[in-house]
């Protein structure tokens, strides 16, 4: 296949890390495929394909791969997504097209070239990224290919900034007009659609069906407290887990009764004596867990802290949400930026489709976040009719 030119370019480029962010056909799974191809017969190699979900990529890339390797493909299984491929100097590389929510099963593997389609579709995205897939590349020093289409401010967005702090990593913006094989007219005939900007043009925009709309970087993200802030309770809120994320956020109340988040612990595979000793040794005022979870409360309790209940029942969830949707709307939150999975959560965590009913996945650090503003204060009351929209309090946050 004869690459665009803008494919050309991304192609070429030598950074260990490239982001792509594009618009709908520009051609991100062709050139993603190109590139597997390429490392794949050049020489022997370990290559990971990850979309969203194993099905995704089955749909989107697998016959694809399949029909233009099959000349040199050693062994093709239709069942586990893998192709075998003889390499130009008599060896052998090994191809595997896997979901990201079946990510876990690739801990522990080595591979030489990742790419990860749709990455804005992907949930607890820095937690499998630094745990997971991040350290198959070690031993090879191997290279990843991160391609999407942006879904609001997510973690997407801070992946493609990421160049501005790391050397290895490379950014690239193209929109659907980039593709000199589709026409412009029929890019055009969909200027009318509400998420023209985002879907073609590539262009970062806030997210539709949002639980937390309010949540704003420029109004809620903090990297530096502002002068003669003075705090007068440490609070810790703590979702407990295993298998999906444990949580553990530290909050600090002001004098005024803004919520201050300074930290977060997001990881999976922790036992519930691990989080607690973790969350204890934060030394809190008081400390606020998911009350489901009675044998971890006990572990906490253990270390002498001072845990308090947290009152779960009819309506909980939805009143404890608009708790934290009114501090939002008084501009009485503020998260620092390296909670990264809280910030990540707060631009993603949506509705059911159809429904006025939040989604039962990602929301770990919600969670804890939650817990502890339905328990400690009231959030401060304000109406729609009294909202006026603050400024933004920082401008250096670089996010």
């Amino acid at each position: 296949m004869i690459l665009t030119p803008a494919q050309n370019v991304i192609a070429g480029d030598t950074h260990r890390f490239r982001v792509l962010n594009c618009g709908r056909r520009f051609g991100k799974t062709s050139l993603s495929i190109e590139e597997i191809k390429g490392k794949a017969i050049g020489k022997p190699s370990r290559i990971a394909y990850i979309a969203p979900t194993v099905q995704q990529a089955r749909d989107i890339a697998w016959e694809q791969l399949k029909r233009e390797l099959r000349p040199a493909a050693t062994y093709i299984n239709e069942s586990r997504l893998e192709i075998r491929v003889r390499t130009v100097d008599g060896g052998e590389s090994l191809i595997v097209l896997r979901g990201w929510e079946a990510v876990e099963t690739l801990r522990g593997q080595s591979f030489d070239f990742l790419v990860l389609d749709e990455v804005a579709s992907m949930r607890n995205f820095w937690l499998n990224w630094r745990e997971v897939l991040r350290p198959t590349l070690t031993d090879t020093e191997g290279e990843a290919l991160f391609i999407s289409t942006p879904k609001g401010f997510n973690h997407f967005y801070d992946l493609y900034n990421l160049q501005e702090e790391n050397a290895a990593y490379k950014s690239f913006h193209y929109t659907s007009y980039d593709n000199p094989h589709i026409k412009r007219e029929e890019i055009d005939a969909a200027k009318g659609d509400s998420n023209f900007e985002q879907e073609y043009l590539a262009d970062f925009r806030k997210a539709e069906g949002l639980v937390y709309k309010e949540f704003d970087r420029a109004k809620h993200v903090y990297s530096t407290l502002p002068d003669g802030t003075a705090f007068v309770e440490n609070v810790v809120g703590i979702d407990w887990g295993f298998v999906h994320p444990a949580a553990v956020l530290l909050l600090k109340r002001d004098r005024s009764d803004a919520i201050w988040v300074d930290s977060e612990f997001v990881e999976r595979g922790r036992t519930d004596a691990e989080v607690a000793e973790y969350a204890a040794a934060l030394n809190a005022n008081a400390y606020y867990p998911d009350p489901e979870s009675a044998n971890a409360n006990e572990e906490l309790r253990r270390r002498g802290v001072n845990v308090r209940p947290v009152v779960k029942g009819k309506d909980s969830e939805k009143n404890g949400i608009d708790k934290v949707r009114e501090l939002l709307k008084a501009n009485k939150l503020h998260i620092n930026k390296s909670c990264k999975n809280l910030i990540a959560e707060f631009e993603t965590h949506g509705y059911k489709e159809g429904r006025d009913e939040p989604e039962d996945e990602g929301e770990d650090a919600l969670d804890a976040l939650r817990y502890p503003i339905m328990m400690m204060q009231p959030a401060p009351k304000i109406t729609e009719e009294e909202y006026i929209e603050p400024e933004p309090l920082y401008s250096d946050i670089g996010l």
